[in-house]
């Protein structure tokens, strides 16, 4: 399959070769795919397709750059993700939650995503996705006239695809660089909720689901990476840093992002006509991230109808109350200072294969927050 082009636009022409002609894994419906399109997609959808066979419901991944800036399963959608997305938190169907779940972990990351959901695509979805920026959709299949619907964005260039879920990856993957060829199995180590509670029997039900979310997350995730999780759902990825810690400072500033987003008086934020909802949801963004220096803050008042910023003190509080949250992290945890960062947001449960030379510090800051630690989990890097 010819693509639009590789990697950059001047890395023509690009192509797409199915190991097996006669059993495509995905078909394109509408649009012309690049090569990150095709590894956005294929990746989504591995992804969703394990979340949600091992969690049983449906799951939804917001693809950028080879990583999920969200995923989620699907489960309830509260009313600052359903005033965000302009629906009514009540009556979300299942799929549609599960996506807009995932979005609602780092709108600003999703802008411009690949969307990857494991079930087939309906006509609420459809019409969500119809008003947001989007690169693209892959699904296992659509419900008659969403992919009439899809279509029409982008005057035509919203790439749809179905994916095959009969297919199977095949078992090796190879990949070329530099004039060498790698080869390796495929990452098929089972990640079950069995994996979890062996290790940790007295895990409550709602984090192992967690922690299971966040494994299946970090296997198709760019090493290094780390991921805050609560309620089914991502509230915050660290994805491809050369520092473990540097993973989850990130991940933790988009969890207390994702978490102040839900302060009264940033729900209160009353915008000026003409505001588009992007446009309010990148300055509740900056409002939140509390830097928003002299020029911002104009801005900020022009765009806004009499808001007042909140202070360092109600910032601090209320990210205090931020709690239950699991965390998971696709390698060993080098030293105690992520447990320690990890805390600061919530963390009460952790997951990690263990095995570094200073776990025993691991274990001791695990103790002294009052995290559970599962350690009896394989390593998951992605590169």
């Amino acid at each position: 399959m010819l693509l639009r082009y590789g990697t950059n636009p001047h890395q023509q022409p690009a192509t797409a070769e199915f190991l097996d002609p006669g059993r495509p894994p995905v078909r394109v419906l509408s649009g012309e795919p690049s090569f990150v399109n095709m590894l956005d997609a294929l990746t989504g959808w591995a992804l969703v397709r394990e979340a949600a066979t091992a969690c049983g419901v449906p799951a939804a991944a917001s693809m950028k750059h080879v990583s999920p800036a969200g995923v989620a399963l699907a489960g309830q959608v509260d009313e600052v993700a359903a005033e965000t997305f302009g629906l009514d938190a009540a009556s979300v169907g299942p799929l549609t939650s599960a996506y807009v779940r995932a979005r609602d972990a780092d709108p600003r990351a999703s802008f411009g995503d690949m969307i990857a959901v494991s079930e087939p695509v309906d006509a609420e979805l459809a019409d969500l996705v119809r008003r947001l920026t989007s690169d693209g959709i892959i699904a296992p299949g659509y419900a008659p006239g969403t992919v009439e619907t899809l279509a029409a964005k982008k005057d035509g260039r919203f790439l749809v695809l179905e994916a095959d879920p009969s297919v199977s990856p095949p078992q090796r993957e190879a990949r070329e660089i530099g004039g060498v060829r790698l080869e390796q199995p495929r990452d098929a180590e089972p990640l079950t909720a069995e994996l979890l509670t062996r290790s940790a029997p007295a895990l409550a039900p709602r984090a192992v689901t967690d922690l299971l979310l966040g494994l299946i997350a970090m296997r198709h995730t760019e090493s290094n990476a780390v991921a805050y999780l609560r309620d089914g759902m991502a509230l915050g990825i660290g994805a491809g840093q050369q520092s473990r810690i540097d993973c989850t400072r990130l991940a933790g500033s988009k969890t207390d992002n994702w978490w102040l987003r839900r302060h009264p008086a940033v729900r209160s934020m009353t915008f000026v006509d003409g505001l588009s909802a992007t446009e309010r949801t990148n300055w509740r963004l900056r409002v939140v991230e509390g830097d928003l220096d002299l020029r911002e803050t104009t801005l900020l008042s022009a765009a806004t109808r009499g808001f007042t910023l909140f202070t360092a003190r109600e910032r601090t509080s209320w990210i205090g109350r931020l709690d239950q949250v699991a965390f998971v992290s696709d390698g060993a945890i080098p030293f105690r200072d992520n447990v320690d960062q990890a805390a600061r947001h919530g963390v009460r449960h952790l997951a990690e294969p263990g095995g570094s030379t200073r776990s025993p510090d691991v274990v001791a800051a695990c103790r002294e927050h009052r995290i559970t630690r599962v350690c009896d989990v394989p390593r998951l890097f992605r590169h």
